[in-house]
């Protein structure tokens, strides 16, 4: 029988919905993840350039960025909400066993989303209401209360790769728990970085990519021109180092991880001079089809020399490895990741090029376009990674230790497949909710600025549609009130181009 209907033959029949309800709402909510980690620290950068050159443009930009990125975090509570109630209805082998060892990070997790929480308030509440530069000082600790929530899931997600900081008893139970060793784990180091490198970048590109569309749109004036080129210069000078991360964790698995990499690479028989297959199929008997053939290159990239031994699929029993459709899965996955990635490179060496050389943005409306859609294809590179990182790992949820199976919750499939279609129904609904209110945003903002264009850039925003809201920028001020003295402060307004 093939591999892979053996192993769904043998496994729980409650097995199938619930891997699906977890993988269906993980893909749903790291959609957002990248807006939630990283837009407060590039919409800072923005507001410290603006209050540093006393740009009105950069500090309006910044005040809806900040909006969006409270609507973003609202919807974030609700699907990040229905992780946490999963995590134990569909999984109670597993937080009932290790729940000791690495639940460390949730809790770590959960801190930094209440702090998160107070930070956004306050930062929406301060605009207007605050003095400008007591406003920026306040908000400063928000880009480090999303980065701790990133660090609890990563070292709760990095124990599971490598497991560590505990010993078995006779029962098989873990004791002794040693909570440092729990956190940082062999990859929780490459894996924290190389996630929060990638969420700068895609939250770069796909707030840089609604600017990009305006562009082309012929909407060129001042403000399209810098919300497109903070975030995407953010994200252009993280690329390459996102290049060098990733190569470094990829190394870190071949050593931590070896038959994850072999399921990554589809190395079927541990040897050395392996090839290097771009895509392609694994077959149940090892032969691969399809795909492009590079001759030694997997034992380069592995151990720069086609000499190194890599480890293969067959090094492990069968039931302790990925089937062969998975580790297809999980190959086209991450060479899907790595294309993107390779295209984002060449992406951000064409911008630099040319800020470097002419000192000014480009011209080329096929520049606009791939800015267009590399904000679409970074989130898809995410979606990739994250799927090579959880299929890679089959058939372990803690890896060598406990297999996804024995931590299933024993709800009868029925059961579970019902509960598949109501999160779907809810996620349509809170996803299209969410498209509804940005778009209501956008027409409302499109409306002010015209008024506001009309009026000269004189109009006070207290007569406008938004001045209810508790944001900014405040009101302009008679000349000669240094910014960010008192309440009133403002940088005075100007012109768009």
């Amino acid at each position: 029988m093939h591999s892979t209907l053996q192993a769904l033959a043998d496994a729980p029949a409650q097995l199938l919905p619930a891997r699906s309800l977890m993988a269906f709402t993980l893909a749903s909510h790291i959609i957002l993840v990248p807006l939630g980690v990283a837009l407060p620290l590039i919409t800072l950068v923005l507001h410290g350039y603006g209050l540093r050159r006393g740009d009105r443009t950069a500090l309006l930009l910044a005040r809806r960025w900040s909006v969006v990125m409270a609507v973003q975090f609202a919807i974030g509570v609700v699907t990040g909400t229905v992780l946490s109630f999963e995590f134990g209805l569909l999984w109670p082998g597993l937080m009932g066993r290790w729940g000791d060892v690495f639940g460390i990070g949730f809790g770590v997790e959960a801190w930094a989303f209440f702090l998160e929480a107070v930070l956004i308030a306050i930062y929406l509440y301060g605009w207007r209401r605050l003095p400008a530069r007591t406003h920026f000082l306040l908000a400063l600790p928000l880009p480090a209360a999303a980065l701790l929530g990133a660090f609890g899931i990563l070292a709760a997600n990095s124990w599971m790769n490598t497991p560590r900081g505990f010993r078995l008893d006779s029962a098989g139970d873990p004791v002794d728990v040693k909570i440092w060793k729990a956190v940082f784990t062999p990859m929780f180091g490459p894996q924290y970085w190389h996630f929060v490198v990638a969420m700068l970048v895609t939250a770069g590109y796909v707030v840089a990519g609604v600017y990009a569309a305006g562009w082309l749109r012929g909407r060129r004036d001042r403000y399209h021109r810098l919300g497109f080129a903070v975030p995407f210069t953010v994200a252009a000078v993280l690329t390459p180092v996102q290049f060098v991360l990733g190569d470094s964790i990829a190394r870190k698995i071949f050593h931590e991880q070896p038959v994850k990499f072999a399921a990554m690479e589809m190395v079927w028989k541990t040897d050395t001079h392996v090839p290097e297959y771009l895509f392609g199929r694994l077959h149940p008997d090892g032969a691969v089809s399809g795909g492009i053939r590079i001759p030694q290159l997997d034992s380069v990239l592995a151990g720069f020399s086609p000499d190194t031994r890599v480890t293969g699929l067959t090094s492990v029993p069968e039931d302790a490895r990925p089937t062969a459709t998975q580790a297809t899965i999980a190959h086209w996955a991450f060479d899907i990741m790595v294309g993107i990635g390779s295209l984002l490179l060449v992406l951000a060496l064409w911008y630099a090029l040319i800020w470097l050389r002419r000192h000014r943005l480009p011209a080329s409306a096929w520049f606009y376009r791939c800015a267009a859609v590399a904000g679409v294809a970074s989130v898809v590179a995410v979606e990739s990674g994250w799927i090579t990182t959880e299929v890679g790992r089959q058939p372990w949820i803690v890896y060598e230790n406990m297999r996804v199976a024995e931590a299933v919750t024993s709800t009868g499939s029925p059961g579970l497949w019902t509960m598949f279609a109501l999160v779907v129904v809810v996620y349509v609904s809170v996803f299209g909710s969410f498209l509804v209110v940005l778009l209501k945003m956008r027409t409302r903002w499109r409306l002010a600025d015209e008024e506001d264009r009309r009026s000269g850039g004189t109009h006070s925003r207290r007569d406008t549609s938004e001045s209810g809201l508790p944001y900014g920028p405040r009101p302009a001020v008679p000349s000669g009130v240094p910014l960010g003295t008192g309440d009133a402060a403002s940088p005075p307004a100007e012109d768009r181009p």
